[in-house]
C-alpha cells in the first residue's frame, strides 16, 4: 500500500518541493503532515475571522457581539484542528466538522453567513480518497443533515434558510467534485506511467533478446568459419612438425597449405564480418569469396578428403532450390560435422549424403570409428553440436546427432519443403 505522505503522480512541482522539505525535516506519514496542515489552517482561520469581525464587518455596518464573535472564532478554529483526521479517518472528520458547523450557523447573523475553511478541505479529501459512490453518499447525507439543522436553527427567515442550504450543497458537492477529479487525474497519470514503464521494459526485453540472438548468430558464423579451417591447420601443423626432419619437401608443401588455409580463413572471416554488419553485397578479401551453400558441398568434401581421411559424397533425388538461409544452414552443418570428424576421428572414412525427397531435403554426415591416433586431436570448446542444432531450429529442420552402431558418429538434419522439384541439367552428374 502506498503511503499517503508520498507525492502522487501528477502532483504539481510546488507540492513535490514541499514534500521533499517536510521529509528532510522528519515530518513523514499522513497523520503528522495533516496535523501540521491543521495547525496552519487554524492559525489562518483565526487571523481571517479576527479581521472579519473587528475590521471588515464594522466597515460594512455589521457588528458582532464580542462574546458571540469569540465563540465563532473558537468553533471555526476547532473545525480546522479536526483536519488532522482528514486522511486517517475521513468520514469521522467530515461528521465532526458538520457537527460543529450547526452551532456556527446558529451563532451567525442573517446578514453574515460564516463558514470556515475546514468544510471545503474535508469535502475535497473525501472526494479524493473514497470511491465515487461512497463519497456522494457521504456528501449527500452531510447536506441533508446541515439543511435540516439550518431549517431548525434559522426559523425567522425562509430565504436565509434556503441560502444556508444552497451554500451547504455548493460547498460540499463542489469540493467533493474537485477532489474526485484530482484523484481521477492522478490515477490516470499513474496508469500512463505504469504503461510507459511496461513499454520500456518490454522494449528492453526485445533489445536484449535481439542482442542475444545477434551474439548467437555471430558465434555460429565465427565458429563455423574459423573452426573448420583452423582445426585442419592444427592437424596439418602437427603432421608438418613430424615431417620436418624426415621429409623437408613434404613439410614445405604442408606449410604452404597451411598458409593458403590461413588466407582463406581470413577472407571468410572478412566476409562474415561484412554480413554481420549488414552491408548488402559485401565481399570479403579480394571479392572472390562466395556465400557458402549446398552447391559448394563438392569443394567442401574434396578439401576434407585431402586434409584427413577419405570422404564420400552421395547426392540422391532431383535437386531443387531451398531458401537461402536453409542453404547456408545445411552447408554449415555439413562443414561442422566434417570438422568434428577430423578432430575426434582423424583418418577415419566419412560419408556425406544429400537427399532430395518429395517433401523434404535431408543431409547426413557419418564417419567411421576413429583409428589409433598418431597425431593428437585438436581440442574444442564443445559448441559445435549446439551451433548445428541452433541452425537447424532456425530453418525449421529436425536435427539428430549421436553414435552409430559401428562405433562412429552420425549427424542428420531434415528440412521439410513443399516446393516443386527443379530438374538438374544433363551435364550434371551425381557425385
Amino acid at each position: 500500500m502506498r503511503d499517503h505522505s508520498d507525492p502522487e503522480p501528477g502532483t504539481p512541482r510546488l507540492t513535490k518541493w514541499l514534500d521533499g522539505r517536510l521529509t528532510r525535516l522528519g515530518v513523514t506519514g499522513a497523520f503528522p503532515r495533516d496535523c501540521l496542515l491543521a495547525a496552519a489552517l487554524t492559525a489562518l482561520t483565526f487571523v481571517l475571522l479576527t479581521a472579519l469581525f473587528w475590521f471588515v464587518a464594522p466597515e460594512d455596518g455589521v457588528s458582532f457581539d464580542p462574546a458571540r464573535a469569540w465563540l465563532l472564532v473558537a468553533i471555526c478554529c476547532a473545525q480546522a484542528m479536526l483536519l488532522c483526521l482528514r486522511r486517517v479517518r475521513p468520514l469521522l472528520c467530515l461528521a465532526l466538522v458538520v457537527g460543529l458547523q450547526l452551532p456556527i450557523i446558529g451563532l451567525s447573523l442573517p446578514e453574515a453567513t460564516i463558514r470556515g475553511i475546514a468544510p471545503f478541505v474535508v469535502a475535497y479529501t473525501v472526494g479524493s480518497l473514497l470511491p465515487v459512490r461512497r463519497a456522494l453518499l457521504a456528501v449527500g447525507a452531510v447536506v441533508v443533515v446541515e439543511s435540516i439543522g439550518a431549517a431548525v436553527v434559522v426559523t425567522s427567515d425562509l430565504l436565509t434558510a434556503v441560502a444556508y442550504v444552497s451554500a451547504s450543497a455548493l460547498t460540499y458537492a463542489g469540493a467533493t467534485f474537485v477532489g474526485g477529479y484530482v484523484a481521477t487525474y492522478r490515477r490516470y497519470v499513474e496508469l500512463v506511467r505504469v504503461r510507459a514503464d511496461e513499454a520500456i521494459r518490454e522494449q528492453r526485453t526485445k533489445v536484449q533478446a535481439a542482442i542475444g540472438a545477434e551474439r548467437s548468430r555471430m558465434a555460429r558464423e565465427l565458429h563455423d568459419v574459423a573452426a573448420h579451417h583452423l582445426s585442419g591447420m592444427v592437424v596439418q601443423a602437427a603432421a608438418v612438425e613430424r615431417l620436418i626432419d624426415r621429409d623437408p619437401a613434404a613439410a614445405k608443401a604442408g606449410v604452404a597449405w597451411i598458409r593458403s588455409q590461413g588466407k582463406e580463413t581470413l577472407d571468410n572471416l572478412r566476409l562474415v564480418v561484412g554480413v554481420l554488419r549488414g552491408r548488402p553485397g559485401h565481399e570479403g578479401g579480394d571479392g572472390a569469396a562466395p556465400v557458402p551453400g549446398l552447391g559448394m558441398l563438392d569443394d567442401l568434401v574434396r578439401t576434407a578428403g585431402n586434409l584427413a581421411g577419405p570422404v564420400e559424397f552421395v547426392r540422391e533425388g532431383e535437386q531443387r532450390e531451398v531458401s537461402p538461409i536453409a542453404d547456408v544452414a545445411l552447408y554449415r552443418i555439413a562443414q561442422e560435422s566434417l570438422s568434428n570428424a577430423r578432430q575426434h576421428a582423424p583418418g577415419a572414412a566419412a560419408r556425406v549424403v544429400l537427399r532430395f525427397e518429395p517433401r523434404s531435403v535431408s543431409l547426413e554426415v557419418v564417419n567411421e570409428p576413429a583409428a589409433p591416433r598418431r597425431v593428437p586431436a585438436a581440442r574444442t570448446g564443445g559448441v559445435g553440436l549446439v551451433g548445428m542444432r541452433e541452425r537447424a531450429q532456425l530453418v525449421g529442420a529436425t536435427f539428430t546427432a549421436g553414435p552409430t552402431a559401428a562405433g562412429g558418429w552420425s549427424v542428420a538434419a531434415t528440412l521439410p519443403t513443399n516446393g516443386p522439384a527443379t530438374p538438374r541439367s544433363k551435364d550434371e552428374a551425381p557425385a
